[in-house]
């Protein structure tokens, strides 16, 4: 009688109550509170409760790109894409609606399902053709943002209904306003936190993330996993674009174009390797936040904006650099 060898460790993720204080995201997580620390003394604004609000609204869009994002980098892909798709998919559900084409409810559908659809392509382009998936993306972010500005005719969509921007509204906790979108995001990535730590499915991302060929050989079907990650990666750049119209109230045919390389910021900053099979979503969300806060206090401090591009690349590369010296101390 033989047995079956448990998997290696490494496909095994973090349980989802786990994963802000696992060894992939500790350092992001002390990054982050140093960060606070230093902008709460250096303005006197930084740690108010408007001022915080302030800036989860601001990575919430981002953010949601970058639970799709994360998805795929953990399966050692990357999406140039989302920015151009979520833009896409915006104009579609506002310029629908605006129109009068369909009802509100039903452009956002429409709009999410086309987001889904151009994730669909990706996953099959990697998947059937055996592209590389930088290779895919990249032509993908020149076919949704040629779609963008064919459809939308180079005009902003203004008479945005206001169910499609119901998300921007806000409701008080105490004397802070907080936005219902802020709320979805911080739910969607409780959600993949627990999806990615909890079920066979998460485990077979990080399965395929971190040896294909050993995962196909352990009965994993590589290939449709990797369709669905993509699909669904394109259906959270959907809810994104529903996002986005809600804190601008208006279909921008513009939006998202450096978008794409803020969600790989966010991913890479929250801990999560580029080589795939090693990270937590909830680390993402933490990346996120450091570029937010970042951004956030030296505004507050009244420092260009050109810095806070400067620090955000350098702290890019320092991640980087910091999960390959740490790959090769584990080879």
């Amino acid at each position: 009688m033989t047995t079956t060898a448990p998997p290696p460790s490494a496909t095994r993720p973090p349980p989802a109550w786990r994963q802000a204080v696992s060894g992939s995201t500790i350092g992001p997580l002390a990054a982050l509170l140093l960060a606070c620390v230093f902008f709460s003394l250096r303005t006197d604004t930084f740690l108010t409760g408007g001022n915080l609000s302030l800036i989860i609204q601001q990575v919430m869009v981002v953010g949601t790109l970058a639970i799709g994002q994360t998805l795929i980098i953990l399966t050692a892909g990357i999406d140039l894409s989302n920015g151009a798709i979520m833009a896409f998919g915006g104009i579609v559900m506002t310029k629908l609606a605006a129109d009068g084409t369909v009802p509100p409810l039903v452009a956002i559908a429409i709009g999410i399902a086309i987001c889904g659809i151009f994730g669909l392509a990706n996953g099959l382009l990697v998947t059937k053709i055996s592209l590389p998936p930088f290779i895919v993306t990249l032509g993908m972010l020149n076919i949704a943002f040629a779609l963008t500005h064919l459809y939308s005719k180079e005009q902003t969509v203004t008479q945005v209904p206001s169910l499609q921007t119901a998300l921007g509204g806000t409701f008080a906790i105490g004397s802070t306003d907080v936005t219902y979108g802020s709320v979805l995001t911080i739910g969607l990535f409780l959600i993949f936190a627990y999806v990615l730590g909890q079920t066979a499915w998460g485990k077979h991302v990080y399965a395929v993330g971190n040896n294909p060929e050993a995962a196909r050989l352990t009965g994993i079907p590589t290939k449709r996993l990797l369709l669905g990650v993509y699909t669904l990666a394109g259906v959270v750049y959907g809810v994104a674009a529903l996002l986005l119209v809600a804190r601008t109230g208006v279909g921008d045919p513009k939006a998202g174009q450096t978008d794409n390389l803020d969600s790989i910021t966010a991913v890479v900053l929250g801990g999560t390797s580029l080589f795939g099979g090693r990270g937590a979503v909830l680390g993402t969300l933490i990346g996120a936040l450091i570029v937010g806060v970042i951004r956030n206090g030296l505004q507050l401090m009244g420092v260009s904006s050109i810095y806070q591009i400067l620090i955000t690349g350098v702290l890019v590369i320092l991640a980087v650099a910091i999960d390959q010296i740490s790959r090769r101390r584990t080879t």
